[in-house]
């Protein structure tokens, strides 16, 4: 199984759709663990090329008997597209999630798998874990899941993770400072959606559950954190409407 796009086969997602919706909070429970790879491909514009571009940007940075990081794995869509793209001998994967849920189906899809790099599989918060030094990390859509206040912190961490040269890729829903490229860009989204098959109540909703758990933030916040936490070279590689990815540099060792 070589599936790097998250197309998995899983159920619809209709998740907001319906009268007995919840109105709680976004949370990454069972209902959405099932639905997920639907539900990410259909609200966010460019996942389908940012997951298996990862794997070869990990192909380029990963160096032997080092980590590669997939924090904030979920089903392993990224953690795949690594396995399936970096030959660098004795290199392993570490996915990473902190909703049970999304581990065990996670499981699943990597013991379908024929891929031959080792994946070890945590159910843990990406903030307490002991990291091993590690050549790439991804943080695919999860930064932007953590309390502002604990973003720089952990991006420092994970660039003392790094070895030399390594490579984090940062992917996140962003916010633009101009107010009028700002609703721009949310208008398109949202018309993005409707062009994926949701209806309006399941777009408020959602919206709604997402309002005071997703925090977006500027890329020249993103940037300047990165270059704060110790990154030598920042480059933003992707933008699809109001997502991006971003590719950061570790520091080559010095003399």
């Amino acid at each position: 199984m070589n599936d790097p796009t998250g197309h998995f086969d899983t159920e619809t997602d209709a998740v907001y759709a319906g009268a007995s919706a919840s109105d709680d909070p976004f949370r990454f429970d069972e209902a959405v663990a099932r639905v997920f790879p639907d539900m990410i491909r259909r609200s966010v514009p460019g996942y389908t090329t940012i997951v298996p571009m990862i794997g070869v940007i990990a192909a380029r940075f990963a160096r032997p008997d080092t980590a590669l990081y997939d924090l904030g794995c979920s089903l392993g869509a990224v953690s795949l597209a690594m396995r399936h793209s970096v030959k660098a001998h004795g290199a392993r994967i570490v996915a990473v999630d902190n909703a049970a849920s999304m581990i065990e189906r996670c499981r699943h899809y990597i013991a379908l798998d024929d891929g031959q790099l080792p994946v070890a599989l945590q159910c843990a918060d990406i903030r307490d874990i002991d990291y091993q030094p590690a050549s790439v990390v991804a943080l695919n859509f999860t930064l932007q899941f953590l309390p502002p206040g604990d973003r720089d912190t952990l991006l420092e961490r994970l660039c003392r993770t790094l070895t030399p040269g390594g490579a984090l890729v940062l992917s996140e829903k962003v916010a633009f400072p101009d107010a009028a490229e700002q609703s721009l860009l949310e208008e398109l989204h949202l018309d993005f959606k409707r062009a994926q098959g949701y209806s309006e109540m399941e777009i408020s909703r959602k919206r709604n559950a997402l309002e005071e758990v997703l925090i977006p933030e500027s890329i020249a916040t993103h940037r300047q954190r990165l270059e704060a936490a110790g990154f030598e070279q920042v480059t933003l590689w992707h933008q699809s409407l109001n997502f991006v990815s971003i590719l950061a540099i570790a520091p080559e060792a010095t003399a």
